[in-house]
């Protein structure tokens, strides 16, 4: 599993975790990392995830020049 630790110490940070929550619970695909549960630990809310050997997609995004191709396919899938 993966463990994604946000912050609640921003007035933001918590209705974009209950709306993320709610996406990664009502969305079950084997093309998307499913959501396994969350935790409240002091001033933080963990997300428990799916691992993904290959890192986040926005990591791979901001690491690697896509050509437009490349884009749609990941788009699609």
């Amino acid at each position: 599993v993966a463990i994604k630790k946000i912050s609640l110490l921003q007035d933001s940070s918590i209705e974009l975790c209950v709306n993320e929550i709610q996406v990664m619970r009502d969305n079950k695909n084997a093309n998307l990392v499913n959501y396994v549960d969350s935790y409240l630990v002091d001033e933080e809310l963990w997300l428990v995830m799916e691992f993904m050997d290959g890192g986040s997609l926005h990591d791979v995004i901001r690491e690697i020049r896509m050509t437009e191709g490349e884009m749609a396919a990941v788009s699609r899938e």
